[in-house]
């Protein structure tokens, strides 16, 4: 049978930290279960749908993106909301964020890592002046997420233009091409069986196309007509009277096509829901099966990876009826399917109600209208649907508005609700949440029936099978991956001790003993901007191996298509005027452009508070590191044997002395040969911290340790050893400070420098208080003109919720 597709789903439940607890244990311990479909495993469908749940926690993310329209050499700043897929809170789990800008072939242009605090982060990309004018694929995930369809990470589109190449204001034709897909509702058509048929036609970029058409039989008959309504899509019923392929004929406005209709079958099931009665839905089943027109069928509710409902009934002559109370449903998209008495399932359905549930967002202005270089105050409050005041996580951007064509930036509500639980490009799915006309309601139906799909395989589940989960949380920090290999036969390297360090002044090591297909995984925590890894075994003979390290961004694509970019002649005044503002914010600020706000990392060494820490700066100095070591370090005895330089650290704990070397560090970086280090220029190092006893970390411990810290922390000239793989790793994103000029006095509102700024205002960290508000202030620049406020926000109890607002800008006289 024909099924939508599906992928795995999440788990539900209340309380967070015991499920996360649950879930981490059956990770570890998964079996699978006895064959599918046997009735004595099988008792419920509801047992086995949770237990599959709880083993794949679901995360959402959301991306507020400032603006829908760049200039190549802007900066895009945007905000990450990170939220549980089952009840929409807010979750904390990753701390990591994977940014990436896609061109139109899905190839990455741009990528980022941002942290993620108590479930929200924030970053920026500096668009280069390389990048071609186009509309390119924004999108986010987490590394939990890389276990699933990539059709789950948060996607969307924006629009850049490169001012200093071609524009292709005139761009050629563009070649026609369709997409025109049928749905019959509940999964099949069936001999003699009454179904509804939906369908949706859109071009090469995902856009809805009028149209209309009808249905022929064999003969060329007419059986059905239709034409579509919102978006391209529509519906229509017809009763096929043959097993044969029927076809369609669709007539658009520059051509007429024809298209066969899915597979209609000798015998089956279908599915019909009615929606007509306000308080309850009728679900519909029926099969021409002879022998089983007096067999059992399960209706089976669930939403949002939570079980809803489990109803059974007795087939009359091939048909049977579920009437479902619409209190009973769960806001959002919910999922029906129908199994036969083996538990098989045979349609499936999807149905939106309308959420009640939302974050009510209210701004005003202290003016209606403002002049140039004046101040703008905004009062902003937060409320749950009742008018109750609720606390809540915004962000707000405020920008000029032109006339350059941009896709709609997506808002949090519409996409918690709608767009993260449905596959593929979603035109304006803000419509199915702000019309409530019989237009709007049939086009969400529709919508449900084009575009409907499930997180999961319904094998899966009754197997009690897992999807593959090779990515796991990051949870503390960043995940950097590789595999350790010999260089010659290109055979894994298992369970051999591998060490991680990045020379800084913030001293850390990291220690991991590869698997036995040769994978290693170091956690990172504190690793920002751009560093140089050195990767290395304790192994002086270690040339053989080879370290490969893998890319932590994902090269999966999707369905997703960006829309058409296309520019015109009647766009050139404001691309011209975008081109002078852009130019001159760089020239007359462009230091403001990259401060950073300072990085809250802990100072501590990764082996704490040391037993012996000497600065030596503090001591005469000598010349020869053997003089420092024999004068000033009484807890390390240096010993020359026939291959060089050892060190011997005094075991305080139990009063001995180690025989073996100790794990020494340079700037966190492993010196395996202790020759090296002894013939450093002492002058060069600033501090010298040693610990005087056994040291633990993860499966490996050290004979003591010395650590050796120059002074600005990158190795000052030290050469690392060959053996070592070195390479430069892009850390998380620091955070870009955003710069808006204030004019509070007359000074500098009479300042000569041009304030052309496009965006005003950008702060992705506004905190409502307990009173539900919060007050705003910025500045207007040199630029008249219609401007935008646009918020997005989260509250604690996952309440979600956007606003827009305008206001205007005139010249002062």
């Amino acid at each position: 049978m024909k099924f939508l597709k599906s992928i795995t789903s999440l788990f539900c439940t209340c309380n967070r930290h015991r499920t996360f607890l649950k879930f981490f244990i059956l990770l570890g311990f998964l079996k699978n279960a006895s064959v599918y479909g046997q009735s004595d495993s099988l008792k419920s469908i509801n047992r086995p749908f949770n237990q599959y749940q709880e083993q794949n926690l679901t995360e959402k993310l959301f991306l507020h993106v400032d603006r829908p329209v760049y200039l190549a050499g802007e900066t895009m700043w945007f905000k990450v909301y990170a939220v549980d897929g089952t009840f929409q809170k807010p979750l904390a789990l990753s701390k990591i964020a994977y940014i990436e800008i896609l061109d139109k072939e899905q190839k990455p242009v741009l990528q980022g890592k941002v942290a993620l605090t108590e479930a929200m982060g924030q970053g920026s990309f500096v668009l280069p002046a390389t990048l071609a004018s186009g509309n390119y694929l924004v999108r986010a995930y987490t590394n939990w997420m890389q276990n699933f369809n990539p059709e789950y990470f948060f996607q969307s589109s924006i629009t850049i233009v490169n001012t200093f190449t071609n524009l292709g204001i005139k761009p050629g034709k563009d070649s026609i091409a369709y997409d025109i897909q049928f749905f019959p509702e509940g999964g099949n058509l069936v001999k003699g069986i009454a179904s509804k048929v939906a369908f949706k036609i859109t071009d090469r970029f995902g856009q809805g196309q009028a149209a209309e058409g009808s249905i022929q039989d064999k003969q060329g008959n007419s059986v059905a007509t239709f034409k579509t309504q919102k978006f391209g899509m529509g519906q229509f019923t017809f009763i096929p009277s043959e097993a044969i392929d029927y076809q369609a004929t669709i007539k658009l406005a520059h051509t007429t096509v024809t298209q066969n209709l899915p597979k209609v079958y000798e015998q089956g099931y279908t599915m019909h829901l009615d929606q007509s009665n306000p308080e309850q839905l009728k679900i519909s089943v029926q099969t021409n099966y002879p022998d089983q027109a007096y067999t059992d069928v399960f209706l089976f509710g669930h939403a949002r990876q939570k079980a809803l409902f489990e109803v059974n009934k007795r087939l009359n002559n091939g048909q049977a009826e579920f009437l479902i109370n619409k209190n009973d449903l769960a806001e959002g998209i919910n999922h029906f399917t129908i199994f036969n008495d083996r538990k098989q399932p045979l349609c499936e359905r999807l149905f939106f109600q309308q959420p009640r549930q939302k974050l009510i967002i209210t701004t005003t202005t202290d003016e209606k209208n403002y002049t140039t270089r004046d101040k703008v105050t905004v009062e902003l409050t937060t409320a749950n649907p009742s008018q109750a005041a609720t606390p809540a996580d915004v962000s707000m951007a405020v920008y000029r508005l032109d006339s350059l064509p941009a896709s709609a930036l997506p808002d949090i509500n519409s996409y918690l609700w709608l767009t993260s639980d449905l596959r593929g490009n979603i035109e304006n799915p803000a419509y199915y949440f702000n019309s409530t006309d019989p237009e709007a309601t049939l086009a969400t139906d529709n919508l449900m029936l084009t575009q409907g799909w499930r997180r999961f395989k319904w094998e899966s589940v009754f197997l009690k099978k897992s999807d593959s989960l090779q990515f796991i949380p990051e949870l503390n920090g960043h995940f950097i991956r590789g595999s350790l290999t010999d260089r010659q036969t290109g055979r894994p390297i298992p369970n051999m001790s591998t060490f991680l360090g990045s020379p800084s002044r913030l001293v850390r090591l990291y220690h991991n003993r590869t698997k036995e297909n040769g994978a290693f995984q170091f956690e990172v925590k504190d690793f920002y901007g751009p560093r140089e890894i050195v990767l290395q075994t304790s192994l002086q003979q270690d040339s053989l191996y080879r370290f490969e390290v893998e890319n932590p961004f994902t090269s999966k694509k999707t369905a997703w298509q960006v829309p058409a970019f296309t520019l015109s002649e009647k766009f050139k005044s404001d691309i011209e005027q975008r081109h002078v503002q852009m130019q001159v914010q760089n020239t007359f600020f462009k230091k403001y452009t990259n401060r950073y706000k300072p990085t809250l990392t802990d100072s501590l060494a990764f082996y704490g508070r040391p037993d012996e820490k000497y600065m030596l700066d503090d001591f005469t100095r000598f010349k020869v590191m053997e003089e420092v070591m024999r004068e000033y370090v009484p807890g390390v005895q240096v010993r020359i044997r026939k291959d060089g330089f050892h060190f011997m650290v005094f075991d305080n704990v139990n009063r001995s002395i180690f025989p073996e070397n100790p794990m020494v560090l340079l700037d966190g970086v492993p010196v395996f040969n202790i020759n090296k280090i002894m013939a450093m220029d002492p002058l060069k190092i600033q501090k010298l911290e040693v610990i005087t006893s056994r040291y633990f970390q993860g499966t490996t411990s050290y004979n003591g340790l010395v650590s050796f810290s120059t002074y600005k922390g990158d190795l000052d000239g030290y050469e690392i050893s060959p053996h070592a793989f070195v390479l430069e790793y892009e850390g998380l994103q620091y955070q870009r400070e955003f710069y808006a000029p204030r004019y509070e006095t007359a000074a500098e509102k009479q300042s000569r420098l041009p304030d052309l700024r496009n965006l005003l205002y950008w702060n992705p960290q506004i905190k409502t208080t307990k009173a539900g508000n919060q007050k705003l202030e910025f500045y207007t620049s040199d630029k008249a003109g219609k401007y935008l406020i646009q918020i997005q926000g989260l509250s604690g109890t996952g309440l979600a919720g956007s606003t827009n607002f305008t206001f205007e800008v005139k010249q002062a006289l």
